[in-house]
């Protein structure tokens, strides 16, 4: 039985109410404290920025992480193709062009050899005139020593039996050493070799230049230049303004370019720098492997202004295996005149745009005369190779045999026929023996 307690004024027993009291008075123990506290929402939206603020500065610092990492790659790449290419770039020197046999006596007192440069002030300095002849020095370029002819090939047989001396190539422009009386070779370590002989080809500006050398030389790796695309990054080497060995950097700019200058195929437009004796040296890609070489720029003050030309090798070597066998590049021909099937000339012929190549005149007696090849003829395929441009048409053509029968597909009248054509030689397209044509 509970004893019977008094109640306050307000009807709370007396016992309970002063129990209460106490609780009230007397702090819980600390386990069983438990205060919260909630927050405003101004703090919400603080504590929020922050987190996103710390986020945001998270994904930069990846970000930047990964640039980084991107541009040390691309660094390490640019470092492996000028290791793998540099030691196979040489300087050329070419001495006596358009001039006369001069000597040291006939110079002014006080006046500055004959600079190619334009800068005595920049780079190893070669003599001023040849020692023997007196010539003087006329031409600076830049080259790369290559493999173009099987060993025993042309005039590599003449030198094996009577000679320990190795025959080696260098490949550069013709416009380098037009008209030499002399061309010397100066190695990456400064060494020099004079060429034994000088082969070159004015309609591509190709030249090769024979060289006899006791000890090995370093020669490059060919690429291939036809999978070439627009934006892909390519390395300039070649010693401009006598700086030998200088690598710079950029892209292909641009392909099927032509300039007056050159007569035959298409050139890549690079913003690699190409300045003053970088002419003949190597266009390479990343791997190292040269796919161009360099032959002008477009200019208004003589210098590098982002605009530069080179000739792909897959046609370089061609005409320079050409030049070093039968000292000429024996080209083939049909015959014909062509024009760009480009969008203005199909919509007047009411025929697909690049459908192929268009004949616009046949020679008479030629080789495509005799083939059956007709003005307004469009040629689709030489070879089994399908053709769009001139160029890949004109390169197509000229690099197969003289005098070997080929087939050409071409669309005449809404129809595809198949000719066979039996190539004549670019100097004269009727010195050809005629065949009969056949049609499918």
């Amino acid at each position: 039985m509970f004893p019977i307690c008094q109640t306050t004024a307000h009807g709370v027993p007396t016992a309970l109410a002063t129990a209460l009291l106490l609780m009230l008075a007397c702090p819980l123990p600390t386990g069983a404290q438990e205060i919260v506290t909630l927050p405003s929402a101004g703090e919400d939206a603080i504590e929020q920025d922050m987190l996103e603020k710390e986020i945001a500065e998270q994904d930069v610092a990846e970000q930047e992480s990964v640039f980084k990492s991107d541009a040390r790659a691309l660094s390490i790449a640019f470092r492996h193709a000028a290791r793998e290419a540099t030691p196979a770039v040489v300087t050329v020197y070419s001495y006596g062009q358009n001039s006369q046999t001069s000597t040291a006596q006939e110079e002014t007192p006080g006046e500055a050899p004959n600079d190619p440069t334009g800068d005595e002030t920049f780079g190893p300095q070669p003599p001023s005139q040849t020692d023997d002849e007196g010539y003087p020095l006329t031409g600076l370029g830049s080259g790369v020593l290559v493999n173009l002819l099987p060993t025993g090939d042309a005039e590599d047989a003449e030198d094996a039996d009577s000679s320990p001396e190795k025959t080696y190539w260098v490949m550069t422009n013709n416009h380098v050493i037009t008209n030499a009386k002399r061309v010397v070779v100066q190695l990456p370590d400064e060494s020099e070799l004079v060429a034994e002989s000088v082969y070159g080809d004015p309609a591509s500006d190709i030249a090769v230049l024979r060289l006899l050398s006791e000890r090995d030389l370093a020669t490059a790796t060919l690429g291939d230049s036809d999978p070439i695309e627009i934006g892909d990054w390519v390395l300039a080497i070649g010693s401009p303004f006598k700086l030998e060995a200088t690598v710079c950097a950029g892209i292909i700019s641009a392909k099927h370019r032509s300039i007056g200058k050159i007569r035959r195929g298409r050139l890549f437009q690079t913003d690699a720098a190409i300045n003053p004796g970088n002419s003949g040296g190597p266009l390479v890609d990343l791997d190292g492997k040269v796919v161009a070489i360099s032959t002008a720029i477009a200019t208004r003050n003589g210098g590098y202004q982002g605009i530069g030309f080179a000739i792909p090798i897959n046609q370089a070597h061609w005409i320079a295996r050409e030049l070093a066998q039968y000292q000429q590049v024996r080209r083939a021909a049909m015959g014909v005149r062509l024009a760009e099937l480009n969008p203005k000339l199909a919509d007047k012929l009411d025929l697909p745009t690049y459908l192929g190549v268009l004949v616009h005149q046949v020679i008479t007696d030629s080789a495509a005369d005799a083939a059956g090849l007709q003005s307004r003829d469009v040629i689709m395929e030489f070879a089994g190779q399908r053709v769009r441009r001139m160029s890949a048409l004109q390169q197509a053509v000229e690099q197969q045999p003289i005098g070997s029968t080929q087939d050409i597909k071409i669309w005449r009248a809404g129809k595809e026929l198949t000719k066979r054509i039996v190539l004549a030689p670019l100097e004269d397209p009727t010195a050809v023996d005629t065949g009969e044509d056949t049609e499918e």
